[in-house]
């Protein structure tokens, strides 16, 4: 009997061929190749793209708008949510505007971003960071805010300032939290920068796809959804690998 992963691999292969299969008999009941192109059809849209290497420059463009406004994103709201985390000043002060800006989803900042910095890459930077920012400074901020008393009082107890209560006591104990978060953050940064390049940017994935649209040529559209999709995948997984080198003891019952 195959182990678990294998088993796993297998069974997701036998979905995905699956998929394609129903996908194929879909294709030749429409009968419309703008409507749905086949998978052969997207399968040589993509290989055309490689060959110009047109996908790898779109490609490089909106992981570069990615990583960057990730990035920045990350600067801000993990030490920002220890610092309300510690301080019930800046707790009373900061969290009411937190809260009100979190329900504003990234796509209603577009306008805005454009306004202040015009078309390119200034606003992809902005709307990445706005997307991942509250996913981020949430899950730090409940990790932050779930340290054990008593581990606070010993620490002060030994002679701990402020900001060693910071680095010692609040960030171990959010780490978990903290690593949720930039997960979630990451995958939210990636679908928002496909959604400011359908408007405010010259070259990307979501770009490709606008362009596309406009062109009829629905097999690149898919193929440009497939990548996006199989990118955010390896996002997923990249982030779960290092997590075991971060956080080693999550997954010593499993080895």
């Amino acid at each position: 009997m195959p182990s678990l992963p294998k088993r796993n691999v297998v069974l997701g292969l036998i979905g995905i061929l699956g998929f394609f299969a129903v996908w194929q008999v879909a294709t030749w009941r429409i009968h419309n190749a703008v409507l749905l192109p086949g998978p052969l059809a997207m399968f040589e849209a993509l290989c055309g793209l490689c060959v110009e290497g047109r996908l790898w420059g779109d490609i490089g463009a909106s992981l570069r708008r990615v990583v960057v406004g990730f990035l920045i994103a990350s600067a801000v709201a993990v030490p920002l949510a220890l610092a309300l985390a510690a301080s019930s000043l800046l707790r009373g002060l900061l969290l009411p505007i937190v809260t009100f800006l979190r329900p504003i989803p990234p796509i209603a900042w577009i306008p805005l971003a454009i306004l202040w910095f015009g078309l390119g890459d200034p606003p992809s930077f902005y709307i990445t960071a706005v997307a991942a920012f509250f996913p981020i400074f949430i899950n730090s901020f409940s990790g932050a805010a779930t340290v054990e008393a008593d581990h606070l009082n010993a620490a002060r107890c030994l002679g701990a300032e402020r900001w060693a209560l910071l680095m010692r006591i609040f960030l171990p104990s959010a780490l978990p939290s903290i690593w949720t978060g930039l997960r979630i953050g990451l995958g939210q940064s990636w679908m928002a920068v496909v959604t400011a390049e359908l408007i405010t940017a010259q070259s990307g994935l979501g770009y490709l796809i606008q362009l596309s649209r406009l062109n009829l040529d629905t097999d690149v559209v898919i193929v440009g959804m497939c990548v996006i999709g199989f990118i955010g995948a390896l996002m997923t997984a990249t982030l779960s690998y290092v997590e075991r080198w971060v956080m080693p003891w999550r997954h010593r019952h499993v080895d």
